[in-house]
């Protein structure tokens, strides 16, 4: 009997469909090893050589596993293709050979081997079982390294953080940097002037054809910028007297490419954007179909894919679509990324022929597993297919000295878009926000319809939402593929970032833990710092650099530091928002929002001479869709969600995720 250990119940169960009866597979359930957390666990006096324990609550797994092992002739170590899948494995080792995992005997060596595999399929896991291979122990060190510098930084700024700030409170060295962003895009918000600018659109027609509307650009062939009413009053009434002739129309062959196949990154993204999903749903979705065997790792940013993968595609789209969707070569695309890890492949269908709707999906996540698959199996499909043409036509129309123009396009050949369509004639179809532009020629004379003056203002930068703050995390090259979610998630746990109606707000405890900590750790808070560290722990990864000097590096000035902020800085004063009511208890104060660790409550400015306190309830100014009777308030579930409901439950029980104000305002 052979024995295989990986980390879930779910994946051990996949893997026992398709493996023979000489294997026996089960899970740690996680990680079987950690470091305390009554204590550092860490020795900064022995090249901070970390104490890890076994995980409270894993005595029995580890004993169940033992005697498997003891009963194999060979124990797998199958655990996922990254490093902290690396990590389990090692611990695991550890924990069942009872000796040194980095200097393990021969008879214990060949008896524990490590095999990988990317996708949970019998081809990829009998593959893997054919080349079985030692634990890396530079991935090992890598996760090692993280962990400890996380853990040096959690242990020991948090303390500092309840002196100075609140008691409470904690900081992380990455998760600390993603608040940063958050707080200071929320400055750049409030401080942002908007600027005036109009845009100036005429309604023209020819003769025996459609209307059409051209926008104005130029004005005496120089760009135009009409920045105020009076400039803009000025040209309409130029425009209403003018003579509209065709300047020139030009068209031409346009081709879009397809997207590359995901990585995290992107698939979080287009999930936030189509589906309105947090990183961790998507990330929880994405697990399930991993450990189904329907995609492949979902933890990577590689968008590099395997020859096999890409025979298989190219074979599916000349099956399903005929040889004219198929390009000429296969298409091949890089990492950009100088950080992208190891040797993973992008996110994809381990099928493709397995086509979304056509399979039975997972238990309880169904309906979000469907839409998941359904929406990496089509990034997959369509990034082997061939390129998109349009014809695009762009009038220009001359009126007086005044330049305006118009651009439409139309399918000519769908390509790559055709993983998306329904039932509709690709030929005469506009392109979505496009309109469809008549036939005229050069020196045809239009009528002017109408004039349309439009009054803008200049947008300050959007709010981050989850989607933009991974991306640009990403950007920055800080976190990798398996921290993006738990950053996200932990953020907001905090109540140092919250999410309303999907954009992310930092919170007065946010904006104080962040601000004390950019002000007196600049270094560790910095971008450039964070993403410089990521490449040495990448580094560490490749065999290139050892953990402990990193470590040691980083501990010297940072451990010096903390001992001269802890001694001069001073406590820190959270700001309050006011409600505008005075506090009922002393009549003095006012009453204040104040974050407890249970959310948002009602206290006295005067705090702590008047304890008064009540709990928050948060309106939108709206009567109850249900009873009208009851204001709509809002509320948030046990994970922290926020839902709207009615201020009179349980005797009116009406509830909605979406803000009833703002789908009033969309009808």
């Amino acid at each position: 009997m052979n024995l295989i250990i990986v980390e879930s119940p779910t994946k051990a169960k996949t893997l026992s469909r398709f493996l023979g009866k000489e294997y026996t597979v089960d899970s740690t359930m996680g990680h079987i090893q950690d470091l305390p957390k009554s204590k550092l666990g860490i020795d900064v006096e022995k090249n901070f050589a970390p104490d890890y324990i076994l995980t409270p609550g894993k005595e029995e797994v580890v004993e169940r596993l033992k005697k498997e092992a003891k009963d194999a002739k060979r124990v797998y170590l199958a655990t996922d293709p990254d490093r902290e899948g690396e990590a389990i494995a090692y611990h695991t080792f550890d924990s069942l050979a009872g000796g040194n995992a980095s200097q393990p005997s021969k008879g214990t060596a060949s008896k524990f081997q490590r095999i990988v595999f990317h996708e949970i399929t019998e081809e990829a896991v009998k593959e893997a079982l054919g080349h079985p291979r030692v634990i890396d122990n530079k991935l090992v060190d890598a996760q090692v390294a993280r962990r400890v510098l996380d853990r040096l930084v959690g242990y020991k700024l948090s303390p500092l953080i309840w002196k100075k700030v609140r008691r409470g409170l904690s900081a992380g060295r990455v998760q600390s940097v993603a608040v940063r962003l958050v707080v200071e895009r929320d400055r750049d918000i409030a401080k942002f002037k908007a600027d005036e600018y109009w845009e100036i659109f005429a309604d023209v027609k020819a003769k025996k054809t459609k209307g059409f509307t051209v926008e104005l650009v130029k004005i005496a062939g120089k760009k135009a910028e009409v920045k105020d009413g009076k400039t803009a009053k000025k040209v309409v009434s130029d425009l209403n007297k003018a003579k509209y002739i065709v300047l020139s129309v030009d068209k031409k062959e346009v081709k879009r490419n397809p997207y590359p196949p995901f990585t995290t990154s992107t698939m979080t993204q287009s999930a936030s954007s189509l589906y309105s999903w947090s990183a961790k749903r998507t990330m929880s979705v994405a697990q399930k179909l991993y450990e189904k065997g329907l995609i492949t790792y979902h933890r990577t940013d590689s968008v590099h894919l395997a020859t096999q993968a890409v025979d298989m595609a190219r074979h599916f789209i000349q099956t399903k679509y005929s040889e004219k969707f198929l390009p000429e070569a296969p298409r091949v695309y890089k990492v950009k990324s100088k950080s992208a890890q190891e040797a993973h492949e992008a996110i994809r269908p381990t099928k493709a022929d397995r086509i979304p709707g056509e399979f039975k999906t997972v238990g309880k996540f169904k309906e979000d597993a469907s839409k998941l698959y359904a929406l990496i199996w089509k990034r997959f499909v369509a990034c082997q297919m061939a390129t998109s043409i349009y014809d695009q036509t762009t009038i220009n129309v001359e009126a007086s000295k005044y330049l305006l123009r118009a651009s439409g396009r139309i399918m000519k050949f769908e390509g790559w878009q055709a993983v998306n369509r329904e039932i509709k004639s690709a030929k005469t179809q506009a392109v979505d926000g496009e309109q469809k532009l008549p036939e005229v020629k050069e020196k045809d004379s239009l009528q002017l319809i109408k004039v349309d003056p439009q009054q803008k203002f200049t947008e300050p930068p959007p709010k981050y939402n989850e989607a933009s703050l991974i991306k640009t995390l990403e950007q920055l090259e800080i976190g990798r593929p398996s921290t993006y979610a738990p950053i996200i998630s932990t953020i907001q746990a905090r109540q140092y970032v919250e999410k309303t109606e999907g954009k992310l707000n930092s919170t007065t405890i946010g904006v104080a833990v962040s601000d004390f900590l950019v002000k007196h750790f600049p270094d560790v808070f910095d971008y450039q710092f964070t993403a410089l560290m990521e490449g040495d722990l990448d580094k560490i990864a490749a065999g290139s650099k050892k953990w402990a000097p990193i470590i040691g590096q980083f501990w010297k000035p940072f451990s010096s530091k903390l001992k001269g902020v802890e001694e001069k800085a001073k406590r820190v004063k959270i700001e309050v928002e006011k409600t505008g009511d005075k506090c009922p208890d002393c009549k003095k104060g006012d009453q204040v929002i104040r974050v407890g660790r249970f959310g948002k409550f009602l206290s006295c400015s005067r705090f702590p001479d008047c304890s008064w306190k009540a709990n928050y309830v948060e309106t939108i100014e709206m009567k109850c869709l249900g009873c009208k009777k009851g204001e709509v308030v809002v509320k948030k579930t046990k994970t922290g969600r926020r839902f709207f409901g009615c201020s009179r439950y349980p005797d009116c029980d009406w509830a909605s995720w979406k803000n009833p104000k703002q789908e009033e305002k969309k009808e």
